[in-house]
């Protein structure tokens, strides 16, 4: 005990002071519902009448949203503050649509939540300032790794809401399940908003733009734009997070629907696999983590999660159905995957983005992530209308492609120093 205790993640969890900590610790209160309703959100939606197409076209629906609150983000959190537009949007985007999708009866109203949903990029942004703005740069990479442990430890609750499916039925269980989710994530930005302050940066640009209008401040993103084309390091770590949200887009809205309906396995024993992958995760971030943690050294972690990121969607793609067995090393190599490559890449670019623009420079390239990720959710919904593991080849490809970005990335040296730009 006292060894994990002297453990580097938990030094950086001791040494961790105003925003930086209360939004790590804060983190879990969002994903313990998450997780117990979003393994079975598709299978939900199925259950109510909407298709395979219609999945995909919601999703696409939800990521086009998602490229306006983007783009108004930037301004909004820069007028109104970090602390204050993380609070309104959480429960704009966040607590509204669990209650509308705790209530839904067919696709419209998975479209209003949409709606609503799409405009959680104005918290994204807010709340990506709120953490890192005040933080050392050296506690970066344990920040990003602590909120994933804390995303992926909360699926270990995710067990209890396959209780819940099996004994009341997928869609009562949902519908409780979207309440408690409601109420938990109202609560998580309440707290969040008593215990932090306004950032050094957020209240020097509350002060320069208190009377200028919104319009106005969202004309300046030519320039923003501009700097983040001629910033190789911002480049390089954006081309990566396309590859991975295209993928979390594609695995978030169809993995479900393979689990159930190609490999055959029942609608509660979808929680088994998301708690077994957590667990994985988790192992890998204390096993791993402290030595994959240096940024100038990306290309293994990268090259190796990518490689078995292939891995696992190849043998969801190849495997027949009811092959335990093949379905646990997938989700094996899934696990391991995202431990390695998801702290990283978050980590590349919280050190790329100039910190004196952050919150519209974040803005902006979370739009251009968004147009770029966009049509894969519509895309996917057409595949798995075709045969339902065809969204898993596209994954396939995406996984190449992004090794390759890898190496490129890697022959410049300027890139291994994200600061230097």
């Amino acid at each position: 005990m006292t060894t994990l205790l002297k453990h580097s993640l938990f030094q950086t969890l001791r040494e961790l002071k105003g925003n930086p900590r209360v939004t790590v610790l804060t983190e879990i209160m969002f994903g313990i519902p998450y997780n117990l309703f979003s393994p079975f959100f598709s299978v939900y939606m199925l259950a109510l009448g909407v298709t395979d197409q219609g999945i995909g076209t919601i999703a696409s629906l939800g990521l086009a949203l998602q490229i306006f609150s983007a783009l108004l983000s930037g301004a909004m959190v820069d007028k109104f503050g970090r602390r204050l537009s993380l609070f309104i949007t959480d429960l704009v985007s966040w607590s509204v649509p669990c209650l509308i999708w705790a209530v839904a009866q067919d696709v419209r109203f998975f479209i209003a939540a949409a709606v609503m949903n799409g405009l959680y990029r104005i918290a994204h942004t807010a709340w990506t300032c709120l953490i890192v703005e005040d933080a050392e740069e050296r506690h970066l990479v344990h920040i990003w790794t602590w909120i994933t442990i804390f995303g992926v430890c909360s699926s270990f609750f995710t067990p209890l809401g396959g209780w819940f499916v099996a004994h009341f039925g997928l869609v009562p269980a949902m519908r409780g399940l979207f309440v408690f989710g409601c109420f938990m994530i109202t609560a998580k930005a309440v707290v969040l908003y008593l215990y932090s302050h306004e950032t050094v940066r957020g209240r020097q640009r509350i002060a320069e733009t208190r009377h200028r209008s919104l319009f106005s401040l969202m004309g300046e993103y030519r320039s923003v734009f501009g700097q983040i084309l001629h910033s190789r390091p911002t480049l390089a770590a954006l081309s990566l997070m396309v590859i991975t949200n295209i993928y979390a887009t594609v695995h978030g809205s169809f993995w479900g629907v393979l689990f159930t309906t190609k490999l055959g396995f029942a609608e509660s024993e979808i929680s088994i696999y998301v708690m077994l992958r957590s667990i994985i995760v988790t192992l890998c971030f204390f096993l791993l983590g402290p030595r994959l943690t240096n940024l100038l050294h990306f290309r293994l972690p990268l090259w190796v999660g990518f490689s078995a990121y292939f891995a696992s969607q190849a043998l969801l793609v190849f495997m027949p159905s009811h092959v335990v067995p093949l379905l646990v090393t997938s989700v094996v190599l899934e696990g391991v995957a995202s431990a390695l490559v998801n702290p990283m890449i978050e980590s590349l670019l919280a050190v790329a983005m100039e910190s004196h623009e952050r919150a519209r420079i974040s803005a902006m390239v979370y739009v251009t992530l968004i147009v770029l990720t966009t049509p894969f959710g519509w895309i996917a919904g057409q595949l798995s209308a075709i045969d339902r593991s065809l969204p898993f080849a596209l994954n396939m490809s995406l996984f190449v492609i992004g090794a390759g970005l890898v190496w490129l990335i890697g022959r410049r040296q300027s890139f291994l120093s994200p600061r230097s730009e």
